[in-house]
């Protein structure tokens, strides 16, 4: 039978911009930090907030379901997105995924639930830093304010033209995640590089 495992290590679709995203990083002296947080865990859950799979599939993972519109929560090192009434991303440290969906299925039990490994649809940048939210707001119509878009709020928006989640994290000084498609993450990263060239 015909070895399938990998022969060469994953490559993330934003490898080439490493050194570009540094360096705006350094000309900034600061004011915004840009970086790639490659392979991300990302498990799409979906199942009826109001059944006794939520209360048992949060108890699995260590932390609650958020049921606010566009928040999140985080506990250790996952973290669980509300995208609508019965729709979550759960996101972990990378190479987490198949553990992420075996403790969500066995929470589920016999309740109706679906779990979808979509670890390689997105990839996730940092930007952060005490320009951050003035750099994404060039490219992103929602209020980024900190009272309209504190620490641990998310939503699915655009930034640039691009579809993303976007995820303000609840760590202080800790910026945002966004999560963007593979296909997109060059393009993206195109456009926060010009963006910043503001703060060099």
């Amino acid at each position: 039978m015909a070895d399938t495992a990998l022969t060469t290590p994953p490559r993330s679709p934003l490898a080439p911009y490493a050194d570009r995203l540094a360096a705006a990083t350094r000309t900034s002296q600061g004011a915004v930090r840009l970086a790639e947080l490659p392979f991300l865990a990302q498990v799409n859950v979906r199942l009826d907030a109001k059944g006794g799979a939520a209360d048992a599939v949060g108890l699995a993972l260590g932390l609650q379901l958020p049921l606010e519109p566009n928040t999140a929560v985080r506990a250790g090192e996952s973290t669980a997105l509300w995208l609508g009434p019965d729709e979550w991303l759960v996101v972990g440290p990378p190479g987490s995924e198949r553990d992420l969906e075996n403790r969500i299925r066995a929470a589920a039990g016999e309740e109706p639930v679906a779990v979808t490994d979509v670890s390689a649809q997105r990839t996730t940048l940092l930007v952060s830093g005490p320009s951050a939210r003035d750099l994404l707001a060039h490219g992103c119509a929602l209020d980024l304010h900190p009272r309209a878009f504190g620490s641990g709020r998310c939503a699915q928006t655009t930034l640039g033209r691009t579809q993303v989640v976007l995820v303000a994290r609840d760590e202080p000084g800790a910026g945002f995640w966004v999560l963007v498609r593979s296909s997109f993450a060059g393009y993206l990263t195109d456009w926060l590089l010009d963006a910043a060239t503001e703060y060099i």
